[in-house]
């Protein structure tokens, strides 16, 4: 499935992002940030790309690449990637809601991070492993995110509906020693070349005070 991945990148396919195009979230002021870290978890295709765009946003302590959605027996690599465990490729981001809030990651998340409106799919990724979604840890999380899908399809700032699935937090399962930090361990990979490092320079480009 690996080489698979790999071969869809090399012939360089790429998938139409609202770059520039995101507003800010508009919703009800969420509760006032506490003095302690908070997380957040997001599915948004390979976690290669995702996590590397997260390790840039100011704000953010960690980011932690895994699985989110299954059982924990179900949690590895080579199973996920049947697409028959309902797990997703996931990110897990611990953040300093005084430095940026989970609304300014959200908006990380639709406007450089992934495509949205893409179903169960990425790119050049297919299956279920690689959908769309946002695992909410409470209700707050929730509401905001939901606000903000809707304000975002109501503006119709993507030419197609956002897909992305809310589903609360379960279990966040690390992925495989490998996975981890893996653009910035191989930035010359073929794929990371043609699919994540286009995030990343984005990121750099549309929220420079946000960059790292």
């Amino acid at each position: 499935m690996r080489i698979f991945r790999f071969g869809l990148a090399l012939v360089g396919l790429v998938w139409n992002i609202a770059y520039g195009a995101v507003p800010d979230y508009t919703g009800p002021a969420p509760q006032p940030a506490g003095s302690g870290l908070a997380t957040a978890v997001f599915a948004g295709g390979c976690f290669w790309g995702v996590d590397a765009v997260f390790k840039h946003v100011n704000g953010v302590s960690e980011v932690v690449s895994g699985y989110a959605g299954g059982s924990a027996a179900t949690a590895h690599y080579p199973i996920v990637g049947t697409g028959t465990t309902a797990h997703a490729e996931s990110v897990k981001v611990t953040f300093d809601p005084t430095k940026i809030s989970y609304a300014d990651l959200l908006k990380v998340f639709f406007s450089v991070a992934h495509d949205p409106t893409q179903l169960n799919r990425q790119g050049p990724d297919v299956g279920t492993q690689y959908r769309s979604a946002i695992f909410y840890a409470d209700d707050q999380q929730k509401a905001i995110a939901q606000h903000y899908i809707n304000q975002l399809n109501q503006a119709k700032v993507f030419s197609k509906p956002i897909v992305t699935q809310l589903t609360v937090l379960e279990k966040f399962y690390p992925a495989e020693d490998y996975h981890q930090n893996y653009l910035a361990l191989h930035p010359t990979q073929p794929y990371i070349v043609y699919n994540d490092l286009p995030k990343v320079a984005q990121l750099k480009k549309e929220f420079p005070s946000w960059y790292r």
